[in-house]
């Protein structure tokens, strides 16, 4: 008898104790109950793949106990920030917060002792000086005005928890002053709403590969766009196509810094930044973001203008479009594919108008054309 349930255990067992008769089905149903239960033998198998993943990422550095570390290095701000926005009315230096933290394994007991030593994903979090244990632990953040001028930096080292909001202050200041100063541009450059790049540093900071010890996150501000970098590939099952793509789910290698974000209300546990990014153009009248993986880091690069947006892909046939077939491209791939009917609809676009947009895109090679007839539909090519 098979349980294939990969979470259920002992069902099997406890039938023999119970000495329960099991009747097995005559063979030659043996093929028809197995079509039968195609589905859900297809979800176990995909349930068992999953939590192969689950574990080959759930335990590694972040969560050893941290050597020469104690209470005394962890931040008051940051242990302060955590309470408040769990809503807890403990303070921070209750034994409340104490339990609260080993029972979430953060925080260990030494049995000989009875020391308390933190966890690496507690120092990352909470730590009064995370790049003390952790060097890659910043955000570095560089602004370039235009213009030829001099450039401003920042680094943000502080405990993970406190660096989203640090970035939104530093950014509401730069983002005014980064604009193209010359005359005939000044006007086609938007602001940018800074909540996006606090959320885009937020997944950079959760999903980023902390083994990479040299590497740090980065964020770079030009009159043209807005790039943050973050080291690590994508995290398995996810690809770079389906954050090209928008569809990427729920996945990261660090699950204690996302579960700790979560509870925060700084992100959603089941969110990658998606449905934000994806928000661009409806909420902001801005181009959707570019996402790409080179030199061992995800970049995402959110374009400030319809013209710097095709600066930032690879496809040069996005060279040769005008704005408004542009944001008809930018339609498609945040549907995925659509009809010439879809297409007219959205846009309000005249039949013949909408064919000549797909048929230049498809000349293009942007996106392909799938069938033939009323079946006819139009999806895109990754580029």
């Amino acid at each position: 008898m098979q349980e294939l349930n990969p979470k259920a255990k002992g069902g099997a067992k406890y039938l023999e104790v119970i000495k329960t008769e099991v009747f097995p089905f005559d063979s030659d149903l043996h093929h028809e109950i197995l079509a039968f239960n195609k589905d859900f033998n297809d979800w176990v198998e995909e349930e068992r793949r999953n939590e192969q993943i689950r574990k080959s990422v759930v335990s590694g550095p972040l969560q050893k106990i941290i050597k020469n570390a104690d209470l005394t290095s962890l931040s008051k701000d940051a242990l302060e920030l955590y309470i408040s926005r769990t809503n807890k009315e403990y303070s921070y230096d209750s034994d409340e917060l104490l339990d609260d933290l080993i029972s979430k394994n953060l925080l260990e007991v030494e049995a000989k002792t009875g020391d308390i030593r933190p966890s690496g994903d507690c120092i990352l979090l909470f730590g009064k000086n995370p790049r003390d244990k952790f060097p890659q632990a910043a955000v570095k953040a560089k602004v370039d005005y235009g213009g030829g001028g001099e450039q401003d930096t920042e680094s943000f080292d502080d405990a993970i928890i406190l660096v989203p909001d640090q970035v939104k202050t530093w950014v509401k200041k730069v983002i005014p002053e980064s604009m193209d100063r010359s005359d005939f541009t000044r006007e086609k450059v938007s602001h940018f709403p800074p909540d996006v790049i606090r959320e885009a540093i937020i997944n950079a900071i959760i999903h980023r590969d902390y083994s990479m010890k040299g590497a740090k996150v980065e964020l770079e501000i030009t009159p043209n766009k807005i790039e943050v970098r973050s080291p690590g590939k994508p995290i398995s099952p996810n690809t770079i196509k389906d954050l090209q793509n928008f569809t990427a789910i729920s996945q990261t290698g660090n699950p204690d810094l996302a579960y700790i974000f979560n509870i925060m209300r700084f992100m959603e546990e089941s969110g990658v930044g998606m449905d934000t990014y994806k928000s661009l153009r409806e909420k902001h009248n801005l181009p959707l973001p570019i996402i790409k993986y080179s030199k061992s880091r995800v970049i995402v690069t959110f374009p400030r203008t319809i013209e710097a947006s095709k600066l930032a892909y690879d496809n040069k046939g996005i060279d040769n479009l005008n704005e408004e077939e542009l944001v008809g491209y930018e339609f498609i791939k945040l549907k995925g594919k659509v009809t010439r009917k879809d297409y007219e609809s959205k846009f309000g676009f005249e039949k013949k108008k909408a064919e000549r947009h797909l048929r230049k895109m498809v000349e293009e090679r942007l996106i392909e054309r799938i069938g033939a007839g009323p079946s006819t539909y139009y999806q895109i090519i990754a580029t």
